[in-house]
């Protein structure tokens, strides 16, 4: 039976599940609601469910009956706090079109269930409900991780710590896009990305009495983002290097000079090595704003999400299969690079994956507009790839999954060498110490 059959079979439940989704939107790790919701589908449908527990996530595994590869295919569950965002609820909003992607999970899982989805297929699949995509409210995942509950700050790799992602060989999921010039977009890969906050110490005094007691650490935040601003133009263009700071604390009271204040940020690169080369630099920047007005300044560094490289063979086997449905003209194998992040990257480091987009959405991503408008296009096109994928991966003694392990060029032989890279940017350490007249800098 074409693939795309059985999804249409299931259309009322996917699109009552994209409207329940966007109408109760939850941020990374809190996606509770959610999670019920989505799980009661697949209960209904036969599904045993293994649920992550102390975070929100399930996942599930639909064997063929025959040995052969395992296929992971993802739907990711967060909103984003989007306070001004035109339909917006408690604050959030689906505004990256997440709701899109629950709706095509549940799809690809009636699909997958019907009579004959699985004929000639050999191995199986593990569909997967995950949180935190999203890399937002930093504060709150530190808390989390302080406590134990968690390690890393997105979901994805989260579960792949947690071993929810072992005996896995292909990963795969398709992102809601507002791009308006095809109905399904392929890329090379994305940027990766690492946490950054930069806190300055200052010592407060009285802003109009005393001022010269004092030492003011919103100055040198200031001037910290002014450093940044000049070497900018240091960044190399094929590196893809972004950082976008925020002051999340410039101090409380205005005749008090501010004795602390903070910056938050991202810092992007194409590569993890162009990621750490900036963030040596924006350390040093940092540091210098410090020093030039006596303040100290201390940086908390986490991993956020590795650069993301679409697997070779995925794209031409995705692109047939988007062809199939949409037609050849209409599917855009645009070959650029993105970046924005996704922890996708991460599962790309350890076997091969594919995040390609589906249209169906309008406005700006991330933005207070940002709707979906074709949910029949999104929801239902993104299951029916998926499906589809599925089958051409595992048919004729799993050929094509094989071929695509084969080829697949990892940058990591293992989940623990990724890890034991990647927790190299973990880091909580003061940049400048005074003793008497020296100065010591370590960046």
């Amino acid at each position: 039976m074409k693939f795309h059959h059985l999804v249409e079979k299931h259309r009322d439940t996917i699109l009552e599940t994209e409207r329940y989704v966007w109408n109760h939107p939850e941020t990374g790790f809190k996606e509770w609601e959610t999670q019920k919701y989505l799980a009661k589908v697949f209960e209904d449908a036969g599904y045993e469910l293994t649920y992550a527990g102390n975070i929100p996530g399930f996942y599930t595994d639909l064997d063929t009956g025959r040995p052969g590869p395992k296929i992971l295919i993802m739907g990711e569950m967060d909103a984003l706090g989007a306070p001004n965002h035109i339909e917006c609820t408690n604050g959030n909003a689906h505004a990256c079109g997440h709701n899109v992607q629950c709706a095509a999970l549940v799809g690809t899982a009636l699909a997958l269930k019907e009579p004959g989805a699985l004929d000639g297929l050999c191995g199986s699949v593990r569909l997967m409900a995950v949180p935190a995509e999203e890399l937002i409210e930093i504060s709150f995942r530190e808390g989390l991780r302080r406590d134990g509950i968690i390690r890393y700050m997105g979901g994805k790799v989260e579960f792949l710590y947690r071993g929810y992602m072992d005996g896995c060989d292909i990963s795969y999921m398709v992102h809601a896009t507002p791009r308006q010039d095809g109905d399904f977009f392929i890329s090379a890969g994305s940027n990766g990305c690492m946490a950054k906050e930069i806190h300055y110490e200052g010592v407060a005094s009285h802003a109009g009495g005393s001022p010269q007691n004092g030492i003011n650490a919103l100055y040198a935040a200031n001037m910290g983002l002014n450093a940044l601003n000049a070497i900018r133009e240091t960044f190399v263009d094929d590196e893809h290097v972004r950082v976008h700071p925020i002051m999340t604390d410039g101090g409380q009271t205005v005749n008090i000079i501010p004795s602390a204040a903070s910056l938050s940020t991202f810092v992007r690169g194409k590569t993890l090595e162009s990621m750490k080369k900036t963030n040596r630099k924006l350390n040093r920047v940092m540091a210098g704003a410090a020093v030039s007005l006596g303040a100290k300044v201390k940086v908390v560094d986490r991993p956020g999400y590795s650069p993301l490289i679409n697997d070779a063979t995925l794209i031409r086997l995705t692109e047939e299969v988007a062809s199939e449905y949409f037609g050849a003209d209409r599917v855009n194998n645009h070959g650029k690079w993105g970046t924005g992040s996704t922890d996708m990257g991460d599962l790309s480091c350890v076997m091969p994956s594919i995040h390609p987009h589906m249209a169906g959405c309008s406005g700006n991503s991330h933005g207070d507009d940002y709707l979906v408008t074709d949910p029949v296009k999104a929801c239902l096109g993104a299951a029916s790839v998926q499906v589809g994928l599925a089958q051409k991966l595992l048919s004729d003694d799993a050929k094509l999954a094989k071929e695509v392990i084969a080829n697949a060029d990892l940058r990591y032989p293992s989940k623990e060498a990724f890890f034991e890279d990647i927790d190299q940017l973990m880091n909580d350490k003061d940049l400048v110490s005074y003793e008497n007249d020296t100065i010591t800098v370590t960046l």
